[in-house]
């Protein structure tokens, strides 16, 4: 038997506007009852409420509309009476409920939610809601949904592009065992929280190993800023890490402005040049990592932050602590996660990859044709000691693609006089055991000659494995077995 019948409901007066004047009813139970009713029946989803045996206690007028009856006619009887396929009376037995279910009723593809209800821990019935009248009109709020989506992604790409910051890992190019040493601990932390100390020298692509591991964490959302420690006059570096307020100072800002820390807040900050940081700078950074909180010059009180600390420098910190250029303890605070990046001269193998990597993008932002560079020019980078690193090998590229005429590849006549003449110099002090070579003839006749003494070497180093040597040369494997017939080894 239904908990409430029909005539007992009709009493309520929850549907029934006659009977308004029910003198147990205190004013504040008719006031609630009278809201309950207006917002029960101005929902958008139709809704039907159920007793633990299946029978009807209240549905909204939409609902009844659909179907082609009353309200009055539908309340105290059975659900399967008035909705068609319907598992009302199913939930409220089972007490399982069952979210986003298809049901069909008069033809039409409806998608419902059904939960029971408890009062007091116990079954009282079970509700349904219709969220979607028609797939067609859940296929309109997917489609509605998705399009927000694009757009989010968009604005977010749009605003990491203005920042600088879209930089993953996949655009740290290199396969190498240092390069990917320093990837797989990079990535590996990327999700910690811990303050992360990059060490590098200048050139070598610490600010996109920074920029990796903000977007490979949980603060992506938010993006990264970056300040340069060695480009602040010391007098303006309180003022741009932590701000200051209206008035603070003659020439402050009216509304005051905040500082990156403050910017950073949920993000990451990026502190390029650590080791540049005045001393007086030190010892308030210290204490931002150590209280995690920040007070802007001229507040009266200091603020909360959550913010991860990526630091780079080129410098020797250990040396400048010795010298009481860098605090120890800032160093200590600043080192949790250490990650050194190599120089390119300690990734050699990497060069032919970089270099294609870079010509690609250059000549894509250039708009110039080119899509090679020929062995004796990739053998001449491959030898040199870039102490720019890869700046300079991107600075080189550069110009060899301004250089480029009518060709579609880049040869030696278009890399500088110091690379070339420095070709042989290289050679030998390399860990490609050429040596001696034949200092005379043409140009070409020389590179050749490396060439040959190259492959010849690496074929001993690895046993005739001509796989690896291929990869050693960073060449193709025909390419070797061509100039393995060429050079008769």
């Amino acid at each position: 038997m239904p908990i409430i019948r029909k005539d007992e409901y009709l009493k309520l007066n929850f549907f029934n506007d006659e009977h308004n004047d029910i003198a147990e009813f205190t004013p504040e139970l008719k006031f609630m009852f009278s809201l309950y009713k207006k917002i029960f029946e101005k929902l958008y989803n139709w809704m039907v409420v159920v007793d633990p045996d299946g029978y009807i206690i209240m549905m909204t007028k939409g609902y009844c509309k659909f179907i082609g009856i009353t309200q009055e006619y539908a309340i105290g009887r059975h659900v399967t009476e008035i909705i068609e396929n319907t598992r009302m009376h199913i939930v409220a037995k089972t007490e399982q409920k069952e979210i986003g279910d298809i049901q069909e009723i008069k033809g039409n593809m409806m998608v419902a939610d059904r939960i029971p209800l408890y009062l007091d821990n116990k079954l009282i019935g079970a509700v349904g809601s219709v969220i979607f009248r028609d797939l067609s009109e859940l296929n309109s709020y997917i489609k509605g949904v998705q399009h927000m989506e694009k757009q989010l992604d968009f604005y977010k790409k749009e605003l990491q592009k203005a920042l600088g910051g879209n930089y993953t890992f996949n655009n740290i190019v290199g396969e190498s065992p240092a390069i990917r040493k320093a990837k797989d601990l990079a990535r590996k932390v990327s999700s910690s929280k811990s303050n992360v100390l990059i060490l590098g020298e200048s050139g070598t692509g610490k600010e996109l190993f920074a920029h990796a591991i903000h977007n490979e964490s949980e603060r992506s959302q938010y993006p990264i800023i970056k300040i340069n420690c060695g480009s602040i006059p010391s007098e303006l570096f309180e003022s741009e890490l932590f701000g200051y307020e209206s008035g603070a100072f003659t020439g402050a800002k009216k509304d005051g402005k905040p500082g990156k820390f403050e910017l950073a807040n949920k993000s990451t900050i990026f502190l390029d040049e650590i080791g540049d940081l005045p001393l007086s700078m030190q010892v308030k950074l210290l204490r931002v990592i150590q209280e995690r909180e920040i007070e802007r010059i001229g507040a009266i009180k200091s603020q909360k932050v959550d913010v991860r600390i990526i630091a780079a420098t080129s410098r020797n910190l250990e040396e400048m602590i010795k010298l009481n250029t860098f605090r120890e303890d800032l160093y200590y605070r600043l080192n949790v996660i250490n990650i050194k990046v190599p120089a390119l001269r300690e990734r050699r193998q990497d060069i032919p990859f970089l270099a294609n990597y870079l010509m690609k993008k250059i000549s894509s932002e250039m708009e110039r044709h080119v899509t090679d560079i020929s062995d004796e020019a990739m053998l001449a980078l491959s030898l040199y000691d870039w102490p720019g690193n890869i700046r300079e090998l991107e600075n080189l590229i550069e110009r060899a693609l301004n250089l480029v005429d009518k060709q579609a590849i880049i040869e030696t006549e278009h890399l500088p006089l110091y690379i070339t003449d420095g070709l042989l110099t290289s050679a030998i002090n390399s860990n490609i055991k050429i040596v001696p070579i034949k200092i005379d003839g043409t140009l070409k006749d020389m590179y050749m000659e490396i060439e040959k003494k190259a492959i010849k070497a690496a074929l001993e180093d690895y046993n005739g494995n001509k796989l690896r040597v291929a990869k050693k040369l960073a060449i193709s494997r025909t390419s070797l077995y061509e100039k393995i017939k060429y050079y008769n080894l």
